[in-house]
């Protein structure tokens, strides 16, 4: 019963620590757009920014993510020192990797801001300068993931979320300075050398303090870390093919990102020459989807990061049923709250986004593109979350094939889905018509990967997942009709600046609270995460199993 309670406080600390981190993170990217705008100077600072996420992510992130935890799990149940050694060789294997991956990427500042983004003059001066500020941020988001999933693969949840709220007070300090001190900087070539080092190396300082606190956490673990190398001959191989399947898949979905990215910086030029007073390009489109992220950051992670310990240790030992059902539990756990929320956002998408960015320099115009790219976003959302989840079941079950080739088809997808918005659209919409095309893009990789762990499980539970999400579906689909009517009305009374945005998004909550809870809390007493071990296998005689992803499935099985 202890452990039940300890589970219990795990998971609400966790829960709390990334809601608490998103809501400083609205903070935080609300002074960043009343700081910078949604046009040309903003675009500058965000590809920079956001390089050295992509090349992370690209290079190493995507492998530690999917791969680590599952891995350690194995290590800790098959090592004599409980996976003490494993653990020393792959933090000191993946730390140097990082290393040298940073001091490439400072090097090479200048090519990659040109892959990105077709800058010149003053604005490609000022965007290399900040990716070269920004770049050693590499080494710090993978000493923060690397940290973080050892701390997860532990069962400690909590350090993990709670710590990013520090990088975000960091930078709503560095931008409610710049402020301050260049209020009426409003492009490249008006900002001073000082005030750069202000955006850049604050930036990075953000990211420095959230991995900085991480590390003692380590050693209240119980993790006593030293460096070793002898790295051959003791199980590394199996995690770093995993992880090349890993980095492939990133490396396929970062192209996709890279082609939004190169075409959203074009409207953005387009929609300046043909005299457009608001920013529909870049910075729209990424600030909307830091919005519609939100939601999966906060519930998604939360639930997959206290699942997969528990679906790493059933595949290691052979247990499909149970992986099976924390899987469908999972998922129909994170619907109570994906499946709601994405219908707010299809129905006051440009009131989330005026309450959250209309400040600053930033007008009701640029909010309401943000807005509507958000409404195109939001049908995905549902999707993307799953597939979340799904993947780390293949990854528990060591298939990283699949999520490759899956995201390999949803990536082409989204790719022709933006050409096509980006050839037909004014420019006015070609952004939002991309965004509409990526939400389209992750129900392809959905089918794709829920197919393929079906057959993987022998079953994935499909009639009761699709009946929870059918039933949610229904009663949020109600509530954002009356919602969307509520907020033409506030519109019509107050305007849709701020305050009748903020009205209308009270009156929303209230009505879903209404409709939706009455539906969703008594599933949501049924589906708590399950305290203790996992679920046990119908059959308690039977013996376990490897779950092997190169095994015949289906009529070859039966052969």
């Amino acid at each position: 019963m202890a452990a039940g309670r300890s589970v219990l406080r795990g998971g609400a600390n966790l829960a709390l620590g990334s809601a608490v981190s998103r809501l400083t993170g609205f903070a935080r990217s609300a002074t960043v757009v009343a700081a910078l705008g949604t046009g040309l100077f903003a675009d500058g600072y965000n590809v920079a920014n956001t390089v050295p996420n992509i090349l992370y992510i690209l290079l190493v992130g995507g492998a530690l993510n999917s791969v680590l935890v599952p891995q350690l799990v194995r290590a800790a149940r098959r090592d004599a020192d409980g996976g003490a050694g494993y653990t020393d060789r792959l933090l000191t294997a993946v730390g140097c990797v990082l290393l040298v991956l940073t001091v490439v990427g400072v090097l090479a500042a200048p090519a990659i801001v040109t892959a990105y983004a077709d800058y010149d003059g003053a604005q490609r001066e000022l965007t290399i300068a900040l990716a070269r500020m920004c770049l050693p941020q590499i080494l710090f988001y993978g000493v923060f993931a690397l940290v973080g999933e050892v701390l997860n693969a532990r069962g400690r949840f909590g350090p993990m979320a709670w710590t990013p709220i520090l990088n975000n007070i960091v930078v709503i300090a560095v931008f409610g300075s710049f402020l301050l001190v260049a209020h009426d900087v409003r492009d490249a070539a008006g900002i001073t050398p000082a005030q750069t080092r202000l955006l850049g190396l604050g930036t990075t300082l953000g990211i420095v303090v959230q991995a900085a606190a991480l590390v003692p956490y380590l050693r209240a673990a119980g993790v006593r870390w030293r460096p070793r190398f002898d790295w051959r001959g003791h199980g590394l191989g199996t995690p770093l093919r995993m992880a090349g399947w890993a980095v492939a898949m990133v490396g396929v979905s970062q192209l996709g990102y890279w082609l939004v990215t190169r075409l959203a910086v074009e409207v953005s030029d387009k929609a300046v020459e043909s005299g457009l007073g608001h920013g529909v390009g870049y910075t729209a489109y990424a600030n909307a989807q830091l919005l519609w992220i939100v939601p999966h950051g906060v519930v998604t992670v939360s639930i997959v990061t206290m699942l997969m310990p528990r679906i790493s240790r059933a595949a290691a030992d052979g247990h499909p049923a149970q992986v099976r059902e924390l899987i469908s539990r999972g998922l129909r756990l994170n619907a109570l709250v994906i499946v709601p929320v994405s219908f707010l956002f299809l129905a006051l998408g440009p009131q989330v986004t005026a309450v959250v960015f209309q400040h600053g320099v930033t007008t009701e115009a640029d909010t309401r593109a943000m807005g509507l790219m958000l409404t195109a976003f939001a049908p995905g959302l549902i999707a993307y979350s799953a597939q979340y989840l799904i993947q780390r079941g293949l990854y528990a079950v060591q298939d990283a094939r699949t999520p490759f080739w899956a995201n390999a088809a949803m990536t082409a997808a989204g790719a022709l889905f933006s050409l096509v918005a980006y050839w037909t659209l004014p420019a006015e919409w070609a952004v939002t018509g991309m965004a509409a095309g990526y939400s389209l893009a992750q129900l392809i990789g959905l089918v794709w990967l829920a197919l393929v762990l079906r057959r993987r499980l022998r079953g994935l539970d499909t009639i009761r997942v699709a009946r929870t999400h059918l039933g949610l579906a229904i009663v949020s689909a109600g509530a954002a009709g009356g919602s969307w009517l509520f907020a033409r009305w506030c519109a019509h009374a107050l305007g849709s600046g701020p305050p009748g945005a903020a009205l209308a998004l009270a009156g929303a909550a209230v009505l879903f609270a209404g409709l939706v809870v009455p539906v969703a809390y008594p599933r949501a007493r049924r589906l708590r995460l399950p305290e203790g071990p996992a679920v046990p296998d119908p059959d308690p005689e039977a013996t376990p199993r490897v779950i092997d992803p190169d095994a015949p499935t289906g009529r070859h099985r039966r052969m």
